[in-house]
């Protein structure tokens, strides 16, 4: 039995695409330290998502663009980014854990577990794979929009991140239907 463990990354940010990755890990080759990517450092986050990367059966990261976000509802679009990770594995789960309490529609049975990420090693390395990935395209979003903190705030409404908005107005990449984006945007 192939169980894919499924996690996002990005939720709540108001700027950046959300994240979510689908890993089968491998019973023969365990990983020590699993655990959600939120209680995990920079550091140890990073050696672990090497470590699934190459010991699982599977994985994959996928996103839902900030134009989805804003088209779909950050629910809907984190499903859809879901979805894609779980079509983007070299192989066919036949079982599929979800962190929380909402579904993706997929071809096969698929389960919500509430704090899944804390309790169930998969969804762990899920967790793992979406963030790092998550926060390495903050990093390189950075560069091209350096006056709002990307690199540190990971699009999170920080206050440093909140002054940077209420000086520079939004970007390309802020989350349009977001508060306070949503809100910003009406003075311009």
């Amino acid at each position: 039995m192939l169980i894919a463990g499924i996690d996002e990354a990005g939720r709540g940010p108001l700027a950046g695409p959300v994240f979510a990755a689908a890993v089968i890990l491998d019973p023969a080759r365990p990983i020590r330290g699993l655990r959600d990517s939120k209680v995990l450092k920079a550091q140890r986050r990073d050696a672990l998502a090497a470590e699934i990367r190459l010991h699982a059966i599977a994985w994959a990261v996928a996103s839902a663009d900030v134009a989805e976000i804003d088209a779909l509802n950050i629910l809907q679009a984190t499903l859809l980014a879901m979805r894609r990770a779980v079509e983007g594995l070299g192989v066919a789960p036949t079982e599929a854990l979800v962190d929380g309490n909402q579904c993706p529609q997929l071809a096969c049975a698929v389960h919500a577990i509430v704090k899944g990420d804390r309790d169930v090693a998969s969804i762990s390395a899920a967790s793992i794979l979406a963030k790092t990935a998550r926060d390495a395209l903050l990093v390189e979003l950075d560069a091209l929009y350096p006056q709002y903190g990307f690199a540190h705030n990971k699009g999170y409404g920080t206050p440093d991140h909140l002054a940077a908005l209420e000086r520079h107005g939004p970007c390309a990449i802020h989350r349009r239907t977001f508060a306070p984006v949503a809100q910003m945007r009406l003075s311009f």
